[in-house]
């Protein structure tokens, strides 16, 4: 049995933060602002992990009004939702994923994100796509103000 969820997330950019993004710290003039690392590929993913096996979103497991989370790394809190998922009786057949950045270009950054990803996720590389979009100047994205993810995952019964 096969299950598909679907997940999205958009943090603004700001000054004064490391920006992390599919578990790396990638040099950049700003970082992405939020209540974690807010690291928006590894939410999407997670969403899409809780929300493939019906467990919620995000922001039910790891409220952003709960100072435990505060600036928590999102590796970690992904790691949790996928014990979730394989408390459930899944595990990953596959993730697909699109970054939304105008800057800085993730072209040299996809392929160790996808190793981090892959690794943390105890899943082979092969399993994790990552593809990077630019949004051609238009709306927050491409104003420079924002980056955004979405993620596809396809889990399978164990």
């Amino acid at each position: 049995m096969y299950r598909i969820g679907q997940g999205f997330d958009v943090h603004r950019l700001a000054a004064s933060r490391e920006f992390i993004l599919g578990g790396i710290k990638i040099e950049y003039e700003k970082g992405l602002l939020g209540h974690s690392d807010a690291d928006c590929l590894c939410h999407a993913i997670t969403d899409a992990l809780l929300g493939a096996v019906a467990l919620g979103d995000i922001g039910t497991h790891f409220p952003d009004n709960d100072e435990k989370y505060k600036n928590a790394d999102s590796i970690i809190l992904l790691k949790e939702a996928y014990e979730l998922v394989k408390k459930e009786g899944y595990i990953i057949n596959n993730i697909d994923n699109t970054i939304y950045a105008q800057e800085p270009k993730m072209k040299p950054y996809v392929p160790i994100m996808r190793e981090k990803l892959a690794k943390e996720l105890e899943i082979g590389i092969e399993q994790i796509s990552i593809k990077a979009k630019t949004m051609e100047g238009l709306d927050s994205i491409g104003e420079k103000k924002a980056i955004a993810a979405d993620s596809v995952v396809m889990l399978r019964r164990r």
